[in-house]
């Protein structure tokens, strides 16, 4: 299996490659030209310098040519051949009938048609200051050609080297890089190797931890931080914040699933022994009646259990089954106000609603009345008898607030950072059956400690808040503030919003 050391190196040498094989043409290149370069100024050299020699004969009033043979034509003077015969290329003195003066030695050792080509090549070559390469035979000539200033009986110099030299420099650089590179690029590979390994190790040892951690049962371990501040540190760092997340949702999972067991266990026993009541023989009708209707109202706290249940993993899934609508809180409070008088007459209660605001907001109108509803029930719960509850509703620009003020039992510091888990109860004997005749309507059931939770989960859904204040002895005040409703939304009406639309807003929130 391809590790990411070798996928790395491989990379590595592939680029590398592509970087040497880039940087060998453009050397070979720069080289060439270079040397092309030289040979040229050799050449230019060499020519000025027979053209020096020359303009010198002429200055000093030496005579350049001489005839001996009428057949054969003029030709250099002997002291002029003698200084010219110390170039070693290819020299060619000519007239300006394009007549050779001057044959150097290297040329004369050349056959009669390549001296012949030499010649056309000379009588064609340009003397503004450019040098040609020309093919000759099987090679390739680099040319310069001088001409005088002054009228002389000599039209041109011609000086012409062999390009042999420069190729052969060129040469001798690819051999070499031939011989190195190879070289070069095993010890860069190997090194690349060694590098990625050390660099990649850090990154197997997190892997083994990890590893280790993924058992489940060792979430509370965490990886180490190398305090580089580097990508491997931040990887680190994340992970760690991601263990500590899982460990909180394990955590609370396994409180939550046995708080769950534990809230049908009870209810199932009790139901268990009511059916088995009613059917024992000779049990009276009276008794068998009664049992069945313990054993209706066990079922139907467990429905009320598993329907709590079922909400809240919808909201865990974000899945909301809001129907959102323009809502006038004032009428929905008002009809709650008048549910909450009721409940408080039973209890010895007093619940007033000094402040009530119009105001409008989007919202489900049924799972606002469950909001409320909840908060004024558990109030009145925890309030005794002679204490007062007061309800709330005030429009402070973009929001609105509903608040619940009870005079009750309180809660304590330590307990308000919990009030909103699920299953979670500041006083577990709130759970259980109030059976002391002081609230007879509030003996038929318990609580679950899912209330708060679903009341928070239609908060935010609805894209507010649920706070609370609470002192020990003295009383609670739950809080809720919703967005009022945009008025142009409003006055035109908000449409029934699909569970898509719902679940986009309730994200957003």
């Amino acid at each position: 299996m391809s590790t990411l050391r070798s996928r790395l190196t491989a990379i590595y040498a592939t680029a590398l490659v592509a970087t040497l094989f880039v940087f060998a043409i453009a050397l070979w290149g720069a080289r060439r030209a270079a040397s092309l370069q030289e040979l040229q100024r050799y050449v230019f050299t060499e020519a000025n310098l027979a053209l020096s020699l020359v303009r010198n004969a002429e200055l000093a009033g030496q005579p350049v040519t001489e005839v001996r043979d009428s057949i054969v034509g003029p030709a250099i003077t002997p002291q002029l051949r003698t200084l010219l015969e110390g170039i070693p290329d290819y020299v060619l003195v000519l007239d300006s009938n394009g007549r050779s003066l001057y044959v150097s030695f290297a040329a004369r050792q050349l056959s009669a048609d390549e001296l012949a080509s030499l010649q056309q090549h000379a009588i064609n070559a340009p003397t503004s200051g450019l040098a040609v390469i020309v093919p000759f035979g099987g090679e390739r000539l680099l040319m310069a050609a001088r001409a005088p200033v002054r009228e002389s009986q000599i039209s041109r110099v011609v000086v012409a080297s062999s390009t042999r030299s420069a190729e052969l420099a060129v040469g001798e650089l690819v051999g070499t890089m031939l011989v190195i590179a190879p070289l070069l690029l095993l010890i860069s590979i190997g090194g690349a190797y060694v590098i990625a390994g050390r660099a990649l190790r850090p990154i197997d040892g997190i892997i083994n931890e990890v590893q280790a951690i993924t058992d489940g049962r060792s979430l509370h371990r965490r990886l180490p931080a190398g305090g580089a501040g580097d990508e491997l540190e931040r990887l680190t760092t994340t992970l760690n914040e991601m263990m500590e997340r899982l460990e909180r949702s394990f955590a609370a999972l396994r409180r939550f699933t046995a708080d769950a067991s534990h809230e049908l266990k009870t209810p199932l026993a009790v139901l268990r022994a009511d059916v088995e009541r009613a059917m024992t023989p000779n049990v009276p009708p009276a008794e068998r009646l009664v049992a069945l209707e313990e054993a209706l109202h066990e079922t139907t706290r467990m429905a009320d259990l598993v329907e709590s249940l079922l909400t809240l993993a919808r909201a865990d899934e974000r899945r909301f089954d809001l129907h959102l609508e323009p809502v006038p809180l004032e009428a929905l409070v008002r009809e709650v106000f008048e549910t909450a008088v009721i409940l408080g007459e039973a209890g010895g209660l007093t619940v007033t609603m000094p402040v009530v605001e119009p105001v409008t907001v989007a919202g489900d109108p049924t799972r606002l009345r469950q909001l409320f509803l909840n908060l004024i029930t558990n109030a009145i719960k925890y309030t005794p008898r002679g204490g007062s509850v007061e309800l709330t509703l005030e429009s402070f620009g973009k929001t609105v607030a509903f608040s619940v003020r009870d005079t009750g039992v309180g809660i304590s510091a330590a307990d308000l950072t919990h009030i909103f888990e699920r299953f979670w109860r500041a006083d577990r004997a709130r759970s259980r059956p109030l059976l002391t005749g002081d609230r007879p309507w509030m003996a038929e059931r318990g609580g679950f400690g899912l209330g708060l939770a679903i009341g928070q989960w239609i908060a935010e859904a609805h894209g507010g808040s649920i706070s609370v204040r609470s002192r020990l002895g003295r009383g609670s005040t739950f809080t809720v503030t919703l967005p009022v409703a945009d008025p142009a939304r409003r006055d035109a009406g908000v449409e029934e919003l699909p569970e898509g639309k719902a679940t986009q807003s309730a994200r957003s929130a």
